[in-house]
């Protein structure tokens, strides 16, 4: 199998966008409050041309099928991005590339000079907490930063220092 991780380009916007709004629809997850409804999903290229900030998205068999990224969301604490934009179309879950995604992403945050993630998320999406948790996140109280997305009320961090 091979999968190609590379770095949005804007001609990715649309692919993505529509990689989101399916999942929100497939898992009948609320779109108001969420990045369903923010109007910078169908602009992804353009959000990530920030210092500190990068999304990745896989291709497999020459098509677009899922994305994650760092973002140093507003109101985090210094050291602290949050992880966003994971999410992977059907055709892609089961073969490794959503893990792929994630271990990448993480690295990234860590060659950027983050300690900490932190993310949000729906319990709708229990696959993905799974799969975080894995990864060594753990659930936290309360929101952290600014992301605008206050339908999501399941938060979770990791420390990226000795991992």
């Amino acid at each position: 199998m091979v999968v190609i991780i590379s770095e949005v380009r804007k001609n990715d916007n649309e692919q993505l966008a529509k990689i989101i709004m399916d999942v929100f629809e497939e898992y009948d997850a609320p779109k108001c409050g969420t990045v369903y409804s923010d109007p910078t999903t169908a602009q992804l290229f353009e959000v990530f041309q920030v210092p500190s900030a990068v999304l990745w998205v896989a291709e497999y068999k020459g098509e677009v099928v899922g994305c994650c990224g760092i973002y140093p969301t507003d109101g985090l604490a210094e050291g602290c991005a949050e992880l966003v934009k994971y999410y992977l179309s059907d055709k892609a879950r089961g073969k490794g590339i959503g893990k792929e995604l994630l271990i990448k992403t993480i690295s990234s945050a860590k060659e950027l000079g983050y300690n900490q993630l932190y993310l949000e998320c729906l319990p709708n999406f229990n696959t993905a907490i799974a799969i975080y948790t894995k990864q060594g996140f753990r659930e936290v109280k309360e929101r952290m930063g600014n992301s605008g997305h206050s339908s999501c009320n399941v938060w979770m961090t990791k420390d990226l220092i000795n991992t």
